[in-house]
């Protein structure tokens, strides 16, 4: 007679439970269905109501909308997710660098080709058919020129060095045409030119300009493209599973949960976010580096090693010491004649007379409104101030990158109160961890493993530290030509040891 009343108790507990369960089972996903509609995602396999999550391996294991078909797609949804917002919000450096390489290459080029319309055009008024016959000399040193600054391995010292003693060379013909040379005797006349300075001092100071003003400007548009071709490979991010898994916690968990307009803690976005960007944030220490070198070699470009202020008045240095040797070409020719010997009359008895003349008619210059414009009027001042303001915003870029992605509204919700902290609404508890690899040993939402940096980030980090170098040598005008040959074998070597490793790793 006891039992009964506890029979019928226990009863009554199991039917209040079993309807209380079923309550919980009823929950609708109508919110998670339209919110996964809204974003385009098919909802084919989404549940109307919440089924057991215990086949989930990222998403609670409690009542869910969600699939593990499902959490393996919003897996996927949220590399992708991840991916758009690194393009998005490095879109501006990437820009940067795409844009001031091509505009600074461009400008170069188009004061290059200036030039050397400019002295075409005054040396065939100027000196005519003497020019005209000449001509290719002139040619020869813009198209050196021209291939030095676009990474031709060219010697800038021996390029000018072969220009002036070329001209000398048919100078000295055309002011002593009533002689004969052999090529034997060309070359006797081309050692005398250090010692007679037939030029002038015009040879040596164009030279010290122009060597100068060249590895700066080549160094500077190399460090441009350098800056463009990390950036837009480091932007591509490697996920890792860790990464990914944290990602699809953020995002989208919340929508297996029924919660689907609950958006990341800004903290919690942070620690995800530097746990999958810790390779790109060791990055920026050479970034930095690489950013600063930039500036120093832009700021010789505005000052001593102007390329504009150099090439724009070339013409009228050449005709200044083609003067200065038409002027002494009494005593030139009387020191050759004695260091190399009396040469051979042509027996034509052809007279030097005409071509005196035509050497006495002075160089006119262009006037400043007849000259042609440079890079659609702009100037090399404003183009690089343009530039440098630009690099200097570029600064510590791959460390504030998570900051970057969590400061955004669509990302997070400023409501610390009012968030998703990784398992419900509510407040996130956990301390940020500071940027890098080494700090992410204690990351509470990210498995990183410390001790295998990312090899392609580190690849990039060579690449800005022998660009950095080459910007230096730059600075202190030093010719960095050969270093380009070193830069490619330091790449393919580091890119030998990246295989061997990754074929150690699979094995």
């Amino acid at each position: 007679m006891l039992k009964t009343p506890v029979v019928i108790f226990t009863s009554l507990s199991l039917l209040l439970s079993l309807s209380c369960a079923g309550d919980v089972k009823s929950r609708s996903c109508s919110d998670v269905r339209q919110a996964f509609t809204t974003k385009g995602f098919s909802i084919h396999n989404v549940p109307h109501q919440e089924i057991s999550g215990e086949q989930l391996r990222v998403c609670s294991q409690g009542y869910t909308c969600c699939t593990s078909g499902i959490e393996d797609r919003l897996g996927q949804q949220s590399k992708e997710d991840f991916g758009k917002l690194v393009d998005e919000n490095s879109h501006t450096i990437r820009t940067i660098f795409t844009s001031r390489h091509k505009k600074f290459d461009e400008f170069f080029l188009e004061l290059l080709d200036n030039s050397e319309k400019s002295l075409n055009d005054m040396f065939v008024r100027t000196y005519g058919k003497l020019y005209t016959h000449n001509s290719e000399m002139f040619e020869d040193l813009f198209s050196e020129l021209k291939r030095y600054y676009t990474g031709g391995n060219v010697n800038l010292e021996e390029v000018l060095n072969d220009f002036w003693s070329r001209l000398l060379e048919r100078m000295f013909q055309l002011l002593n045409s009533q002689y004969t040379f052999t090529d034997d005797y060309l070359e006797c006349i081309s050692k005398y030119t250090d010692q007679l300075k037939p030029f002038g001092d015009v040879p040596r100071k164009l030279k010290a300009q122009v060597t100068k003003a060249f590895i700066a400007a080549r160094s500077f548009v190399q460090g441009l493209m350098v800056g463009r071709e990390v950036a837009n490979r480091v932007a591509k991010v490697n996920i890792s599973p860790g990464c990914s898994k944290a990602l699809t916690k953020m995002l989208y968990c919340p929508y297996c949960g029924g919660l689907p307009g609950l958006k990341p803690c800004a903290n919690y976005c942070q620690n995800v976010m530097r746990g999958c960007l810790a390779n790109q944030a060791d990055l920026d220490p050479e970034w930095n580096l690489f950013i600063d070198a930039m500036l120093l070699v832009a700021d010789r470009l505005e000052g001593p090693f102007n390329i504009e202020s150099v090439m724009e008045p070339i013409d009228v240095k050449i005709s200044e010491a083609i003067m200065t040797m038409q002027d002494n070409s009494m005593q030139v020719s009387s020191k050759v004649f004695q260091g190399c010997g009396h040469p051979k009359p042509t027996g034509i008895g052809r007279s030097a007379r005409g071509i005196s003349d035509v050497f006495n008619n002075r160089f006119r210059p262009y006037s400043p409104e007849e000259r042609p414009t440079t890079a659609a009027g702009t100037s090399l001042d404003r183009l690089v101030i343009d530039i440098k303001e630009k690099l200097k915003e570029s600064k510590k870029f791959w460390s504030s990158l998570p900051d970057s992605i969590c400061a955004e509204d669509e990302v997070t919700d400023p409501d610390e109160e009012q968030c998703w902290n990784s398992h419900t609404k509510g407040r996130y508890f956990p301390e940020v961890v500071k940027d890098g690899l080494t700090n992410q040993l204690n990351n509470p939402e990210v498995e990183v493993d410390i001790t295998r940096p990312d090899t392609f980030i580190r690849q990039q980090i060579m690449t800005l530290r022998v660009m950095t170098n080459k910007l230096r040598n730059a600075y202190n005008g030093k010719d960095v030509y050969f270093q380009d040959s070193i830069f490619v074998v330091v790449v393919v070597v580091w890119s030998i040891l990246i295989t061997i490793k990754q074929g150690t790793t699979h094995t």
